[in-house]
């Protein structure tokens, strides 16, 4: 079972997770690019890559069988593309609020690349904090429903030591950057109609994105672009589900692998 995290997210962040999960099971989860303990690419980010360095690492893990993906956010997008671009590599699809972005406006493209074009020229570093326990009040800000000990785990796994003795953030900066390239939402629920394996569709009763997209992931639609899909919601979690319920989540994942047995 291979798990891809979400944009700022890490790998590590899924241990939430795998601790809820039966031991029966082989659980693997890694940085993407730019992320955690990954290098810092040299040409900046192309959403593409992340297909690429899936596909790459599938065919490590598992070259002469099909095996289970779960993706959070923007790994469950990359999930759900992957699924439908090689169904043949892939037996069962988790999405954890991973439901892609809403449509794009063509006429905003020339106020997009000009954004593009002053946050290559003016970077948009991260904030830096005096220490770990700055970090850890951000994210409680940010994230209220997740457990003080796991606030302190995130911002271990998230920050590093800065030179100047302040904690920054692993994550490469450049992941900062508004992507010139509008979100093609047809293309991506293209990708979705051709997937043939079983999906289970998770989202947070409590999430934002739930409400900013709001028809486009409605049940009765998603069920007219995924085959074989399970929906559910988990009360009072937000975006960040696997870290704030992920009892909840896991409970939902393991009924769903032993229905789906192939």
């Amino acid at each position: 079972m291979l798990l891809v995290h979400g944009w700022g997210d890490t790998g590590e962040t899924f241990q939430f997770l795998v601790d809820c999960l039966p031991p029966r099971h082989t659980l693997v989860a890694f940085d993407l690019r730019g992320f955690g303990r990954t290098a810092w690419a040299q040409d900046g980010y192309w959403f593409p890559d992340y297909l690429a360095d899936l596909d790459a690492i599938i065919d490590r893990l598992s070259p002469d069988a099909p095996l289970d993906l779960i993706g959070h956010s923007m790994g469950g997008n990359i999930a759900m593309l992957y699924a439908g671009i090689r169904p043949q590599r892939i037996r069962r699809v988790v999405s954890l609020e991973g439901f892609g972005l809403p449509r794009t406006d063509p006429e905003t493209a020339p106020q997009r690349y000009r954004r593009w074009l002053d946050d290559v020229r003016a970077g948009s570093p991260f904030a830096t904090y005096d220490d770990y326990a700055g970090l850890v009040r951000v994210l409680a800000a940010r994230n209220p429903r997740t457990p003080p000990d796991r606030l302190e785990f995130i911002a271990r796994t998230w920050g590093r030591p800065m030179p100047d003795g302040r904690i920054g953030l692993r994550a490469d900066p450049r992941h900062r950057r508004i992507n010139p390239i509008l979100y093609q939402r047809e293309q991506a629920e293209a990708c979705w109609r051709a997937i043939t394996a079983p999906l289970l569709f998770v989202i947070g009763a409590e999430s934002p994105f739930v409400a900013r997209l709001g028809a486009l992931i409605e049940e009765t639609r998603m069920r007219t672009l995924i085959r074989d899909l399970t929906y559910a919601r988990v009360p009072d979690a937000g975006h960040m589900l696997h870290h704030e319920r992920p009892d909840a989540v896991a409970t939902l994942i393991e009924r769903f692998l032993t229905t789906q047995v192939t």
